[in-house]
């Protein structure tokens, strides 16, 4: 990545400062204090909040840089050394400098006249004062360290198939293959693979869980997944999840069997299977009509190049990101060892420029985490003229909504990129993901909420309640003799180990994303403006508006997943819910290639990490 510099000039930080020389940032915070104190009038106290603000950017962005070049090359000394020194030393030194700043802010007496924009600044500044506990301060630390060991972990996972060593994400590929016998042999290889840390994740997680009820109690909560839901500042509740969950196994769960169905149907009927041969857990990623797998591009930069003219195709405001990216050659696609897992793009405070991470190994796959990665990239630039820089990062919910819409919308210019044929394939192929992803989504989440209500439990406690989960949500493959794999299959999602939490973020936002995409069919230009006009409004808003904005609601009952699953049970060609389904055999009008299989299967959205 090239040298960045300041989207807005600096006013207040000098432009030298070395912000990781944490002597040279305390005297930072202690000028902040004295220009507090000296704000007498509104007027004053804004422009000290923005100098805050210019701090807190350029914090956010020297932190992004250092995680970025870790977790590129996560076998990098000198890179885990800088990182570990802003999280060990520099974080946790400026956290009660801060809280006192906050505390000093809050009692300021214009603080409660500053205007309506400052709403969501302020709510910020009240959570942070209701959750600082400075115990928590060493705890957060061990949680880094324990962060990292688990990417470090998952990064080194290779096996050795067929002669030659390979990533656990490139030996995936072979699971699109269509020789049966080699598809079972590397799926073998990658279970035994992750099964040999599955000791070493299960404690690192057990250390996790311990620290982070800690941080809970000493903050006055009962549980972390309270803790979290106040720190995570949702617009919904616990209890609403549940109801989430509860709706997609009623109406999602069902079609994503049906597909399975499907499936086992196709690969019989053109001999891919026996009659009486069950579906298997490498049998969920081949094209059921035996064709071989697409790939589109080879290389990453090959990818970035044939996504940019898919949006180039929709809409010129999805270019900018392409344009500061290729600038600053701020990306990093290609998979390989010691690059940590999934994907990302992480949006550089300071210079507002955006940063894509991935594990691309070219697969059709990609394409699609490419175009959710520049969903967020996009957001990034439509938000970063808010006057805060604070607003130019956004609720997640609302940031996945940016991603998985761009996914979407990108569905009407498939043919930039594939036949007429292959882009039929890859459009049922879409939305078959979603099919599948969302009681995957429901089982990590529901398998979360068990985990941190039921503190002290066992590791074998927990690998029982996430099977139970598997029977509420999974699909109908056989994993008879791989149960050990499967039961430990949660271990592959690390937001799971890493963020706690957030996954469901991704499910409230395909709800918007649907609703998203349904605007656009109706009328592109004007579902288009209200997507844009939703991104640009950054975090300035409450979840509810900026969805408002987006032209789309925040709901996650029944009444909104039952329509949307309905629509899409249409598009794919099944009956309504209400009628009896019928197996389909036309093999001619169902390209399948990775329907609904067990969400569990490929790790699926081990790509979709922000």
């Amino acid at each position: 990545m090239k040298k960045l510099h300041p989207y807005r000039p600096r006013t207040f930080l000098p432009a030298d400062i070395d912000l990781g020389d944490l002597d040279a940032l305390k005297s930072v915070f202690q000028r902040l204090d004295q220009g507090l104190d000296g704000a007498k009038t509104v007027e004053d106290l804004q422009k000290w909040i923005e100098d805050s603000d210019e701090v807190s950017a350029a914090l956010g962005e020297e932190g992004a840089k250092r995680y970025i070049a870790h977790v590129c090359h996560t076998d990098d000394v000198e890179a885990e050394a800088a990182y570990e020194h802003f999280t060990q030393k520099v974080g946790p030194a400026l956290s009660p400098l801060g809280n006192a700043l906050d505390k000093k802010l809050f009692a300021h007496p214009a603080y409660a006249q500053l205007p309506a924009y400052y709403d969501e600044y302020r709510r910020g500044v009240q959570l942070d004062l209701d959750l600082y506990r400075e115990k928590n301060i060493e705890r957060r630390k061990q949680l880094s360290k324990l962060d990292q060991a688990y990417d470090k972990l998952i990064s080194q996972q290779e096996i050795e198939f067929e002669g030659e060593k390979m990533t656990l994400v490139q030996a995936a590929n072979i699971l699109d293959e269509p020789d049966r016998a080699r598809r079972q042999a590397v799926f073998e290889a990658m279970s035994a693979r992750r099964l040999a840390d599955r000791q070493a994740i299960d404690d690192i997680y057990d250390q996790q869980l311990a620290l982070r009820q800690a941080v809970a109690e000493e903050a006055g909560f009962d549980n972390y997944r309270d803790y979290s839901f106040k720190a995570k500042d949702r617009a919904y509740t616990p209890d609403d999840c549940l109801a989430f969950h509860k709706a997609i196994e009623e109406h999602v769960v069902p079609l994503a069997r049906l597909i399975q169905e499907d499936r086992l149907n196709a690969l019989r009927a053109t001999g891919q299977l026996g009659a009486d041969e069950p579906l298997r857990p490498w049998d969920l990623a081949v094209d059921a009509q035996g064709r071989e797998p697409l790939h589109p591009f080879h290389g990453g930069q090959e990818l970035f190049d044939k996504v940019e003219e898919v949006f180039k195709a929709i809409d010129p405001r999805f270019l900018q990101s392409f344009d500061l990216m290729r600038e600053y050659e701020a990306y990093d696609l290609d998979n390989h060892k010691g690059k940590g897992p999934g994907g990302f793009q992480y949006f550089l405070s300071e210079s507002a420029v955006p940063f894509i991470f991935m594990n691309a190994a070219d697969a059709s796959d990609d394409m699609e985490t490419l175009k959710h990665e520049n969903g967020h990239a996009t957001h990034s630039i439509q938000a970063r003229d808010q006057k805060l820089a604070a607003y130019r990062h956004a609720p997640m919910e609302m940031c996945e909504l940016a991603s998985m819409s761009a996914e979407l919308i990108c569905a009407s210019q498939l043919e930039k990129t594939y036949s007429k044929e292959d882009a039929g394939r890859v459009r049922r192929e879409q939305l078959e993901k979603i099919v599948s992803f969302l009681p995957w989504m429901a089982t990590v989440d529901a398998f979360q909420h068990w985990v941190y209500t039921n503190p002290g439990h066992t590791k074998e406690q927990r690998t029982e309640a996430f099977q139970d989960l598997q029977k509420r949500f999974g699909g109908t493959a056989d994993w008879s003799g791989y149960e050990e794999s499967r039961g430990s299959a949660w271990q592959r999602q690390s937001h799971i180990v890493t963020n706690p939490f957030y996954y469901v973020d991704y499910g409230v936002a395909q709800l918007g994303a649907l609703q998203v995409e349904r605007n656009f069919k109706q009328d592109p230009r004007k579902g288009l403006d209200a997507y844009f006009h939703g991104l640009s409004q950054g975090g300035s808003k409450p979840l509810a508006e900026l969805y408002k904005d987006a032209g789309v609601k925040l709901d996650l009952t029944a009444n909104m997943v039952a329509p949307l699953i309905a629509g899409i049970r249409q598009e794919l060609g099944y009956p309504p819910a209400k009628e009896v389904p019928v197996p389909r055999t036309d093999l001619g009008k169902a390209p399948f290639r990775r329907p609904g299989a067990e969400p569990d299967l490929a790790g699926p959205d081990q790509s979709r990490q922000k």
